[in-house]
């Protein structure tokens, strides 16, 4: 089964852009798109911090980003990384000081608005630490955070707006030869976002961090990011996701994780495929789902995997599957690719879906 390998296909050829390393993870030059998140605890709470970086970790995430309010989370950070594994990113706003101290501490990385981190001479400073450690930065355009005279130009944060503030930091950086650059170019509006994105690949070759800000909740964030990093990641634009959304950041991972399976980008975890149900259902197909789902956490490979309500056209619909079951009036089958193998009483569907499949896995 593949794991976590992007797949070279005809339907996605990616954007040109150079190599950096974000601790050991590539991105650009083709290499796999990463996937990202933020901790929502207060990096100043180490157990807390490393407790929920463990468990991103777990979900798969490969680079994790904190936000560094003060010295005492910059100090922090020290603890931190020696108890996870994941690249950690420093999230810093209006103080350079507190950039120069998360590197002294062990990021991985920068995340920076070159706008408000206090002038040329303050952003000369982080600029050589990063330097001497080899750690890139990221130039994080926000539309809620542009410079004023380009806000004045266009009287709106619109894509040309985003782009030209993103090439007017690029241009600094240039200025003071430093490359080992990422851009993101954020904004809540998603045809923005894309169209912002859009207008810069062709005018720089840096690698590329996608996501939709303040995307909101499960459902309408979920939504939003899949249209605005799937569009962007179709076209071969983005070397690196995060899916923001107002929930759990693991819940952030998951949905990073389903946009690339949809693009057949990256594949990690089950597949499930499972009907929207409809009055001929005749089991609970709503439990038996969600019991399967949570029983195959932690499976890495991606088999794909069917909960059917339907034993009549079940198993011909998920044909594809290499594992399912398909039930109705209190009982219900076992089928592998399609031809049925096995009947059983309802109440050990799931539980003989998740037997069958960490055996096709080794689990």
């Amino acid at each position: 089964m593949e794991t976590n390998e992007q797949k070279n296909d005809s339907r996605h050829q990616r954007r040109k852009s150079r190599r950096i390393f974000v601790g050991d993870i590539p991105l650009g030059d083709g290499a796999p798109v990463a996937v990202q998140s933020m901790t929502n605890t207060d990096t100043r709470d180490v157990s807390s911090t490393v407790g929920q970086i463990k468990q991103l970790e777990d979900a798969g995430c490969e680079i994790v980003r904190l936000a560094i309010p003060d010295e005492i989370a910059a100090d922090a950070l020290h603890k931190i990384k020696a108890e996870v594994k994941a690249p950690l990113i420093a999230d810093i706003h209006f103080d350079y000081r507190l950039a120069i101290s998360a590197i002294k501490a062990g990021a991985d990385g920068l995340r920076i608005n070159p706008g408000n981190i206090g002038g040329r001479d303050k952003l000369e400073k982080v600029i050589k630490e990063a330097r001497e450690r080899g750690i890139p930065i990221r130039i994080g355009v926000n539309a809620g955070s542009l410079q004023k005279d380009i806000l004045d130009k266009y009287g709106h944060p619109t894509p040309e707006a985003m782009a030209e503030s993103a090439l007017e930091h690029i241009r600094l950086f240039e200025d003071m030869d430093f490359n080992n650059i990422k851009i993101s170019m954020k904004s809540s509006n998603v045809l923005n976002t894309i169209s912002a994105y859009e207008l810069l690949s062709g005018k720089v070759d840096y690698p590329f961090h996608l996501g939709v800000t303040e995307a909101g909740t499960l459902i309408s964030g979920t939504v939003k990011n899949a249209i605005g990093i799937g569009m962007l990641l179709y076209k071969g634009i983005g070397d690196t996701i995060r899916v923001s959304l107002s929930r759990d950041p693991v819940e952030e991972v998951k949905a990073a994780y389903e946009i690339l399976r949809a693009l057949d980008l990256r594949r990690r975890g089950p597949e499930i495929i499972s009907c929207p149900t409809c009055g001929r259902c005749e089991i609970d197909l709503f439990h038996i789902v969600e019991t399967v789902e949570k029983g195959l956490q932690g499976i890495t490979s991606s088999p794909k995997v069917a909960v059917m309500g339907c034993v009549v056209n079940g198993p011909g619909e998920a044909r594809e599957a290499d594992v399912g079951i398909a039930g109705g009036r209190g009982q219900g089958v076992l089928f592998k690719k399609g031809e049925v193998v096995d009947k059983f009483p309802e109440e050990e569907l799931a539980w003989v879906l998740i037997r069958e499949v960490k055996k096709l896995v080794g689990g």
